[in-house]
């Protein structure tokens, strides 16, 4: 009886024993298991190296390299330089427009007659060549200087083809200002000039101002015209050599 109960007691001690181990063991088994449940949260959390070493460069001190080589960039074409050309001999202003035109039919027809358009007058042409070339220029026809027809069956005023009626009818018409020899600073190209060969009065032959070079006593002043046909003839050539002691007029066109 005493045996029995000795058992007893030493089997529910030994009982008590175990649970308390088994208590105990169970509460160290959660405990460890949460640490490391957090510590893999936490080691999955954090960045790992190989991350970082893929993110930062191999030296994270050492500057980044920077490739500062130039920009290459187009180089412009630089313009081609000015063809230059000899400048030619002085010219008075006024060569422009209608000027110009009548200056250019002169150049053109000096020497080849303009038959297709205009009558021409055998050995007396130069009026008439002076006439066409102020319809060059601009001017028209009225009832005191025309012409109609063409090569040598045309009708014509006298002051088409006539010095001394053309110099009447500039005077009359007030389409241009009489000037004398001596006021030659005032002559342009595009003037008209004529010339009295021997000192009569009357006007004896016509012309075109072509160019003029110089200025105030060395002005020199050239011409254009038919009959004596020339295209850049020294005035001072005219009354000088070819008729010794001549004198030269002008009219300005404005």
């Amino acid at each position: 009886m005493q045996f029995t109960r000795r058992f007893r007691i030493s089997a529910a001690a030994l009982a008590f024993a175990v649970l308390v181990i088994g208590t105990a063991a169970v509460a160290s088994w959660g405990t460890d298991d949460s640490d490391s449940a957090r510590a893999e949260i936490a080691t999955s959390a954090a960045p790992t190296d190989t991350a970082t070493s893929r993110a930062t460069p191999a030296d994270a001190g050492a500057p980044v390299a920077v490739d500062t080589a130039p920009v290459a960039t187009a180089t412009p074409t630089p313009a081609p330089a000015p063809v230059t050309t000899a400048a030619p001999a002085p010219v008075a202003a006024a060569s422009t427009g209608g000027v110009q035109a009548q200056v250019d039919y002169m150049i053109k027809y000096w020497t080849d007659y303009n038959t297709a358009d205009y009558g021409i007058i055998t050995d007396n042409d130069c009026v008439n060549f002076t006439s066409q070339s102020l319809i060059q220029r601009g001017w028209t026809m009225d009832g005191s200087w025309w012409s109609k027809g063409t090569g040598s069956s045309f009708t014509h005023s006298n002051a088409w083809v006539s010095s001394t009626a053309f110099r009447n009818y500039l005077a009359s018409s007030g389409r241009a200002t009489a000037l004398t020899d001596q006021q030659r600073d005032q002559v342009k190209v595009g003037d008209v000039v004529q010339f009295d060969w021997d000192n009569s009065g009357d006007r004896d032959h016509t012309g075109v101002v072509t160019r003029i070079e110089g200025s105030g006593d060395d002005i020199v002043i050239y011409y254009a015209g038919h009959t004596d046909d020339t295209d850049y003839l020294s005035v001072d050539y005219a009354i000088t050599v070819k008729h010794p002691g001549a004198t030269a007029y002008y009219w300005s066109i404005p």
